[in-house]
């Protein structure tokens, strides 16, 4: 979920979009076995500050809405604060991504994988997922900040061994708001 916030919040200013129509427009009339929604909940200190509880509370029920959507799977990882990078980052979405398309694609369950990430850590399993057979499909966008840096590019290895790689546009995302 962290790729695609950055992707509405830099590229679409934030808009409210129906996940389920979302998930379902870029199966492109392939049938959703499932969407598995990565993600990690906020930071709280020990005690939390009230501005953090909010926040964590904020996106716990946004999280609890999207997991009682139909054939919507939430998987959590964890923060972790990284003092070189002076930020928070996620820990294990990657590995549970991974995990996930890996078994998927060789238990047979799968035979297209929509992936809306723009991490090259997911290489290995897309890789994995093509060797059993499995047709990969990338979503990403390529938005930068006030200044100019990129927020939402895709890392060039991960767009080269996808099946096909397709960008997040205006069209797609005026088609799923709601």
């Amino acid at each position: 979920m962290g790729y695609l916030s950055k992707v509405f919040k830099y590229c679409f200013d934030e808009p409210q979009v129906n996940f389920e129509r979302l998930s379902d427009m870029m199966c492109d009339g392939k049938e959703r076995l499932r969407t598995y929604v990565y993600d990690c909940l906020p930071y709280q200190d020990d005690p939390p500050t009230d501005e953090q509880r909010r926040r964590y509370l904020r996106h716990n029920r946004f999280l609890a809405t999207l997991g009682k959507l139909r054939r919507f799977d939430i998987r959590l990882g964890r923060l972790a604060y990284d003092r070189h990078a002076g930020e928070f980052v996620q820990k294990m979405v990657d590995v549970l991504m991974s995990v996930d398309l890996v078994r998927m694609s060789w238990g047979r369950q799968i035979g297209t994988a929509v992936l809306v990430t723009g991490d090259s850590d997911l290489v290995p399993a897309v890789l994995a997922a093509k060797d059993a057979g499995v047709v990969t499909v990338l979503y990403h966008a390529d938005c930068h900040d006030e200044n100019g840096h990129a927020r939402t590019r895709a890392h060039s290895r991960l767009m080269e061994v996808c099946d096909e790689c397709r960008v997040i546009d205006d069209e797609l995302i005026q088609s799923a708001l709601r």
